[in-house]
């Protein structure tokens, strides 16, 4: 493919410059131009600045106002409304899907039998209690009957994600639905929340919603949803801090397009003084993504990996605009105005969020009757060059070194463990939960000949995460071929999720793990779908072929969605329907 981008007009007063000729203030480097041999553009210049620097959003077309009988007047009013009631929507199916009898089944599922009751004693006494082996059966009959233990018990997962999932259980009692509650309420939130990242990210309500819906009809999502596992709301806290940098990002580029000079016809130009000294002022929401990332870390280590990538983008993101709006060291310009209070406002108070998350733990007594290590500086460090800290911090610190160590040590074999190369194309689902209910009893229907089958699997629905795999591939083309910023930020915050498991192979970890980026690979096969509508201003032959594309994806991701509900939600099965499921033998 070759760029059909025309070339920028010369300045005034200067020689013009010819498409490639040698010498051209503009001519990109030989490596540049090599590149247009596989989709490379570059940049073509705006005739105003601020279309760059803040883009509009996609507008609906004036037939199809026209289609919905909606006057000229309103439709302003009407395209504000969609804005929200697109995802609201879009958040009320996936808000039914995720509490429907949210209770079933009536078990503990997996590592619940370790959340559920942390969280019940985290939000009973501020931090987690050992607990007897065989206690799971006696909370399922009456948890009232249940007494909380004494003893602290020793977690290897910061506290956060078990004071959200002992909200619930304060709220609606110390059963299943009660410890599932909050997760099923983030992963509904986060549907919302995914509709209006897209809205922004793309600049269209359309995409934003459909980039929602798949979330809303993913299988590994919905699993997580509706059981109380640490990871949904890692996912959540992640998601937000991603969308408040969206907002953020957003907010600077119009504080520096609003500030750059306008020419007689009313249009900004770039600008080298203001592009390179303009200060960019209170930023809350790059505060609120430090809170979200200390939430995101307080609930599992590797949120903190994702701080270092969105620190990073944050600072590609702040050098980008400065460039864009004229800035002739884009970089030196971002270093002085912008790096010293984006590191402020997200660093530090990550790190304060977190060591706030474990004030329950803090409080406790420091005598043996408190949290687990919290009497552990008194007993044995009170000679110590770090003696002038607090003892709970010296305390603290020993528990996370003890806890690292764990971490990093655990290669026990598990039935379930996979290996990060091949979550993307679900090579080994987790079970949460099965039973082999026998005829006549539990759903299984009595003209049955043998037992049915009923569980509960993480499993992604499967034709959205093999799309998802092209649609991947896509985008990493997309930023590299074509610098294009959105595939960049998915394709950072996809990777922020998935590449920091390739350096612990050895380790026993699982593919649920992977729904901290499930909400991104949506984001990138909604791009991919974009892409296949084609861009504004195609013919009418090139959207119908396109729409019939995307539309027939869209739909056998639901449909396969559908067909896969009933393990998802541990419905009873024939055993020959399970089977028909279980389309690879490393799904059993």
């Amino acid at each position: 493919m070759t760029s059909t981008a025309t070339p920028p007009p010369s300045p005034a007063g200067a020689p013009p410059v010819q498409p490639g000729g040698r010498g051209s203030e503009h001519e990109p480097p030989v490596w540049l131009r090599r590149l247009r041999g596989f989709g490379y553009l570059p940049a073509a210049p705006a005739a105003d600045v601020r279309t760059r620097l803040v883009p509009p959003y996609a507008r609906p077309s004036a037939q199809l106002w026209a289609a919905l009988g909606i006057p000229e007047a309103s439709r302003r009013n009407w395209q504000r409304a969609m804005a929200w009631v697109g995802p609201l929507l879009v958040t009320l199916v996936a808000g039914v899907l995720r509490f429907t009898h949210l209770g079933s089944p009536k078990a503990v599922i997996f590592d619940e039998t370790y959340y559920a009751k942390d969280a019940w004693a985290t939000i009973r006494q501020g931090y987690e209690a050992s607990w007897p082996k065989d206690v799971d059966k006696s909370i399922l009959l009456d948890p009232g009957a249940v007494p909380l233990p004494t003893d602290p018990g020793y977690v290897v997962h910061p506290p956060v994600g078990k004071w959200v999932i002992g909200l619930g259980e304060w709220m609606f009692g110390f059963d299943p639905f009660g410890w599932r509650f909050m997760t099923a309420l983030l992963g509904t939130l986060s549907v919302l929340m995914l509709c209006r990242i897209g809205r922004r990210l793309f600049r269209s309500t359309f995409l934003g919603c459909l980039a929602g819906a798949l979330l809303a009809v993913d299988g590994l999502h919905l699993v997580m949803s509706r059981t109380a596992l640490l990871d949904l709301v890692l996912m959540f806290f992640i998601l937000a801090a991603f969308g408040a940098l969206l907002i953020d990002r957003d907010r600077a580029r119009a504080r520096l397009a609003a500030a750059l000079p306008v020419d007689e016809e009313g249009r900004a130009r770039p600008d080298a003084a203001v592009a390179e000294t303009l200060r960019l002022g209170w930023r809350p929401y790059r505060l609120l993504a430090g809170v979200c990332l200390g939430l995101a870390f307080g609930t599992k280590w590797n949120g903190l990996v994702v701080l270092a990538f969105f620190g990073v983008l944050t600072v590609l993101w702040d050098a980008a605009a400065r460039r864009t709006a004229g800035a002739g060291a884009p970089y030196a310009a971002m270093l002085r105005r912008d790096a010293l209070p984006g590191f402020l406002s997200t660093v530090p108070v990550a790190i304060a969020v977190y060591l706030t998350s474990w004030l329950g733990w803090i409080l406790s007594p420091d005598d043996g009757r408190g949290g687990y290590f919290r009497d552990w500086a008194a007993k044995n460090d009170q000679h110590s060059p770090l003696s002038f800290l607090p003892e709970w911090l010296r305390s603290l610190w020993h528990y996370e070194t003890e806890v690292y160590k764990f971490h990093v040590g655990l290669t026990s074999g598990h039935t379930y463990q996979s290996n990060p190369w091949s979550w993307l194309v679900l090579g080994r689902p987790v079970s949460y939960f099965y039973e082999s209910p026998s005829p006549g009893s539990d759903g299984c229907p009595a003209t049955e000949a043998g037992k049915c089958a009923r569980e509960v699997l993480a499993l992604g629905t499967p034709l959205l995460w093999w799309a998802g795999c092209v649609a991947l591939v896509y985008v990493l083309w997309r930023w590299f071929f074509r610098r294009d910023w959105r595939a960049g930020a998915i394709a950072c915050a996809l990777g922020a999720g998935l590449l920091p498991w390739f350096n612990y192979q050895e380790r026993t970890i699982f593919y649920f793990y992977a729904v901290v980026f499930v909400p991104y690979l949506c984001l990138a096969v909604a791009m991919m779908i974009g892409a296949m509508l084609g861009p504004s201003g195609s013919s009418e032959r090139r959207r119908t072929i396109g729409a019939i594309g995307a539309g027939v994806l869209v739909l056998l991701i639901v449909w396969n969605f559908i067909y896969f509900w009933p393990i998802y939600t541990g419905q009873t099965l024939p055993m020959d329907s399970w089977r028909g499921r279980m389309w690879l033998d490393t799904w059993i």
